[in-house]
């Protein structure tokens, strides 16, 4: 496996492609918008830059990494040849799916088709495909250059053979695959996301303040970041559907999402990634400085 596709230029998309690419394999980097392209790749470059700041990588690795990616804004054309395709788009149900009929249609009858879902069904997703034996989920953990883990998820149909060379691709990059089973939520976020979703809760009911829940989840739990900021990292839309997902997969109160969370989503506050959402992120992207709305 040498030749591998990343659909979705975004945080994860891009640090998937990173990933890959540092590892010398041959990456595709595929988004419909230029722009989204061009972002992605400046990221990776910061990143990189960053990488050789701290003397992690050579100015020469970092060369050697650009060099082995290619951007394409068509998926026909980007996944033609490929070993292996990574989507990494928006958690959207229908968009993945629509993306893996169109993969299924384009690609090789050899090509794995994974998906970096974080809590949508691989079983659902590969339905809409005529090879849903190929099809698995590769939940990388942002940021993808450096967090080890990545839940490997087997759908209903999933074969042992392309189980086994995800695994082992895993390991080559130099990640830790964990095998879960098709469940809404997997492991990472069937967990995650009631913590969050009840820290939600916890400020929603003024038992305390944001910086007064994290601080307590930092010092009392050793977690390297409180719930809320962590919330913000992570995009609070995306909780949102990570939460609505597990609330209609297992149809569970308990699953059911903070109406602050959704009344913020609602206004566009959505965390780093808007400026605002339980912390002020106008200055800096530290969560340094509680919103407004909660100071």
């Amino acid at each position: 496996m040498k030749n591998i596709a990343v659909i979705g230029a975004g945080t994860m998309g891009n640090g998937i492609a990173h990933t890959f690419a540092q590892f010398n394999y041959n990456v595709h980097l595929i988004d419909i918008s230029e722009t989204a392209l061009n972002k992605g790749i400046a990221t990776i470059t910061k990143n990189l830059d960053r990488m050789v700041a701290k003397e992690k990588i050579s100015e020469t690795d970092k060369i050697a990494t650009l060099n082995n990616i290619t951007p394409f804004i068509s998926i026909e054309n980007g996944v033609k040849d490929v070993d292996l395709v990574v989507e990494a788009a928006t958690e959207n149900v229908a968009l993945k799916s629509k993306i893996f009929k169109q993969l299924d249609e384009v690609c090789s009858e050899k090509t794995i088709l994974a998906t970096n879902t974080s809590s949508i069904s691989i079983t659902q997703i590969a339905a809409v495909t005529n090879r849903p034996e190929k099809v698995i989920g590769m939940h990388f953990m942002n940021p993808v250059p450096i967090m080890k883990l990545v839940e490997i998820i087997r759908g209903y149909n999933t074969s042992d053979a392309v189980m086994e060379t995800i695994v082992n691709l895993s390991k080559e990059i130099k990640k830790t695959p964990v095998e879960v089973n098709d469940y809404p939520g997997f492991v990472a976020n069937r967990i995650l996301m009631p913590m969050i979703n009840e820290s939600i809760e916890t400020l929603y009911n003024g038992v305390a303040g944001v910086a007064e829940i994290d601080t307590v989840m930092k010092l009392g739990m050793a977690h390297p970041m409180g719930p809320l900021q962590l919330a913000d990292f992570i995009g609070l839309d995306v909780c949102l559907s990570i939460l609505n997902v597990l609330y209609d997969g297992f149809k569970n109160p308990k699953y059911a999402p903070c109406p602050l969370l959704i009344n913020m989503v609602m206004a566009g506050k959505l965390g780093v990634k808007s400026g605002e959402g339980f912390y002020d992120y106008s200055e800096n992207r530290k969560a340094e400085k509680v919103a407004k709305m909660f100071s």
